[in-house]
């Protein structure tokens, strides 16, 4: 399937990329750059599961009809995350995608499961036939548990050594 899913993403209303505790917001302005990729921060144990921000923007700048960079916000407008919704080519099918993590201060309240399922919304709304694919590492134990509860299915695929997932 050959689409444009920023320009997809892009055209959805406004309030689908709502809920009552987050929000995710494309990227817009040098604020929320300088935020994803310099002050939003993790502990440094969990930097292995993650690509930095920087690298992710530079992937998605390189192809931008398949990624769209994002920040996550709470209920305040508060920067509190970053994510980029992508398109994904894992075990000859596409399907979408996405990477994200929380600011270290803003873990352990409810935002990443939030986050997750907002995203599956967006990604839904924006591509109903596609199926979303997600990956992490074997160690990875609360992405897993997190992937779980939402509903997806751990597959017996790999990205390389990164369990993939599967929404249900």
């Amino acid at each position: 399937m050959n689409i444009n899913l920023a320009e997809m993403l892009k055209s959805l209303p406004t309030e689908i990329w709502c809920s009552e505790t987050v929000s995710i917001q494309p990227i817009h302005d040098d604020d929320d750059l300088w935020y994803a990729t310099v002050e939003c921060r993790l502990y440094p144990e969990q930097e292995d599961y993650v690509n930095p921000a920087g690298f992710s923007i530079g992937r998605a700048w390189l192809n931008p009809n398949d990624s769209l960079p994002c920040i996550i916000r709470d209920s305040r407008g508060k920067r509190i995350g970053y994510i980029i919704l992508r398109k994904w080519l894992t075990g000859g099918e596409e399907a979408l995608n996405w990477s994200f993590y929380l600011d270290r201060d803003s873990q352990g309240m409810g935002y990443g499961r939030a986050a997750a399922k907002l995203a599956v919304k967006i990604l839904k709304t924006a591509v109903p036939d596609m199926p979303i694919k997600l990956s992490t590492e074997s160690d990875n134990i609360k992405a897993q548990r997190l992937y779980l509860s939402i509903g997806f299915v751990k597959t017996d695929e790999m990205d390389g050594d990164d369990y993939v997932f599967r929404s249900s």
